[in-house]
């Protein structure tokens, strides 16, 4: 597979089925189990005009090949909006030939057209895989993420 062959695009509708594949496999990953209410909710945000919502996926022809989820959102610290990039995901035989960098720089370029002051995201402290992508595009901030049960 050519890395050129692949378009990073909005999702559709008919990408379901390969999506919720790679949906739930990343849920595995981070040892999380959503119900599909919060799923379905989800799936739906990303069609929806009046949600912030989006997703993008990786494709050649029919085939996804890794999905980008990410939000865009007001911060007290800027006067335009920021954009989270919230999930990322890439399937495991296609890793390495850059369609994760690919993504990120999908929604970089959302970022920019929607004139957001910054691009950010969190990962696990043992995702190390990903850190070695994210330390060669982006810079970590230093910053330590708490978290209180609602």
């Amino acid at each position: 597979m050519q890395n050129q062959d692949i378009q990073v695009i909005p999702v559709q509708q008919q990408d379901y089925q390969q999506w919720i594949q790679y949906w739930l496999a990343y849920q595995s990953f981070y040892n999380v189990c959503l119900s599909s209410k919060v799923t379905e909710t989800t799936w739906q945000r990303f069609f929806d005009e009046g949600e912030p919502v989006y997703c993008a996926v990786a494709k050649k022809e029919d085939r996804v090949f890794g999905f980008v989820h990410y939000v865009i959102h007001r911060s007290t610290w800027a006067e335009q909006n920021y954009c989270y990039l919230e999930d990322l995901f890439v399937s495991p035989e296609t890793r390495g030939k850059h369609i994760g960098k690919h993504l990120i720089e999908y929604v970089q370029k959302q970022a920019i057209s929607q004139q957001c002051d910054r691009l950010y995201w969190h990962t696990q402290e043992a995702n190390h895989t990903a850190q070695k992508l994210y330390n060669w595009i982006a810079e970590k901030p230093g910053i330590i993420e708490y978290r209180m049960p609602l």
